[in-house]
């Protein structure tokens, strides 16, 4: 499997000039922890996370030294982090090197590369251009939805898993998510949270009708199956 076969195409970004609570809004409304940062023509210019918000004059989190501990730091580090902690704009707080891989950039990489850089996602470029981006949660999807022997996927998988999300992305009922569309030897494998029975099988009959599928693995979760919440809510279990 490659970055292609996973990620999330329908990334959200921010300009350079989006306001800092905009983005914290941002963050907490679409539940991520991390947006990245484009230019008019969708390129890469930074990465805005939770950790670049922690510090921050409002909240009284901004890091004080003594003048004599200033002494031994550098000018440059003094002058970022103040940049950062008073920063009005994307601009002026988010992280310039972005570390970023290709759509055809293989997962065991990927993985190595959010464990050995300690981060939760990974933009991905393709001619200079953002095209999407491969966070740890569609890692754990794809991993869900492989046999012990992980094969790659086929340009057929690829084709049938955009003609899937293409589908959904038509009907209310749709998953709101590609990161809950993976396709492996045919097989379309559904992740997510669903409302209803009538909703869960309209998602499997939809599925069913793009060429080429040969099966369906439902992993969707009821919203209101209670032997699901009991199971979650309890410690023993």
């Amino acid at each position: 499997m490659q970055a292609r076969d996973i990620m999330t195409t329908s990334v959200l970004t921010v300009s350079e000039n989006t306001a800092v609570p905009d983005i914290a809004r941002l963050l907490i409304a679409q539940r991520i922890s991390g947006v990245p940062v484009v230019d008019r023509q969708n390129r890469i210019v930074g990465i805005v996370t939770e950790s670049d918000l922690l510090r921050r004059e409002e909240l009284g989190t901004d890091k004080r030294r003594s003048r004599w501990l200033e002494i031994f730091v550098s000018n440059v580090r003094l002058a970022t982090e103040y940049s950062r902690y008073h920063g009005r704009t994307a601009a002026e707080i988010m992280t310039h090197e972005v570390i970023r891989v290709e759509p055809d950039t293989p997962i065991g990489t990927i993985v190595e590369i959010l464990e050995s850089k300690r981060i939760r996602r990974v933009p991905v470029v393709e001619n200079g251009k953002l095209v999407g981006i491969v966070s740890r949660s569609n890692l754990v999807r794809a991993l869900g939805s492989v046999s012990s022997q992980i094969v790659p996927a086929s340009t057929d998988d690829r084709r049938i898993r955009d003609l899937v999300i293409a589908e959904f992305a038509r009907h209310k009922w749709g998953l709101d998510s590609e990161n809950n569309v993976i396709v492996t030897a045919g097989i379309v494998h559904l992740w997510g949270l669903v409302s209803t029975q009538e909703e869960r099988m309209a998602l499997r009959v939809a599925a069913e009708g793009i060429p080429g599928v040969r099966g369906i693995q439902d992993q969707t979760i009821l919203i209101h199956d209670e032997s699901h919440m009991r199971s979650r809510c309890d410690p023993s279990g």
